[in-house]
């Protein structure tokens, strides 16, 4: 079979809601769990340590601290049983896994610094937030002659 055919397989199978998250981000994931007859939904919240995979086969993994140990899951990005994953907070990361964070313990364990968005929606309306357009269009104080001291004799 050609790789097309797969393809269009695959890409009825795919999630409808595109999931718009990076690797930093802390997100929660809504899993559904069945237990004998019941479905409920269940909340893991945590940071993205990494995404992997293409197509049907992309997986992301998140970590959180329960109890002062770390656990990690990973969860397929196009499962049926991910009702919906939420973003809290992006993250501002310089790295595409954070395994690192697996070493540290605390408030180290979770430390990923927020990413600033307030460029992006001034940069949307048209107004220069920062650079030096924003420096020279601002209004300057209009410079004083010093005052004059009576000299001593």
């Amino acid at each position: 079979m050609s790789q097309a055919i797969f393809d269009k397989i695959e890409s009825e199978q795919f999630r409808k809601d595109d999931a718009k998250f990076n690797v930093g981000d802390t997100v929660k994931v809504h899993t559904k769990v069945i237990e004998g007859d019941k479905e409920r939904i269940q909340i893991f919240s945590g940071i993205v340590m990494g995404r992997r995979g293409r197509g049907l086969n992309a997986t992301f993994t998140v970590r959180r601290i329960s109890y002062g140990e770390g656990v990690e899951r990973v969860f397929p990005l196009h499962s049926p049983r991910v009702d919906k994953i939420e973003v809290e907070r992006h993250g501002a990361v310089r790295r595409a896994k954070l395994t690192y964070l697996r070493k540290r313990i605390g408030k180290g364990a979770v430390a990923v610094k927020e990413k600033d968005t307030r460029g992006t929606e001034g940069a949307k309306s048209g107004v220069a937030v920062t650079g030096k357009a924003a420096t020279a269009s601002a209004p300057t104080k209009p410079a004083t002659p010093p005052e004059k001291t009576p000299e001593k004799q």
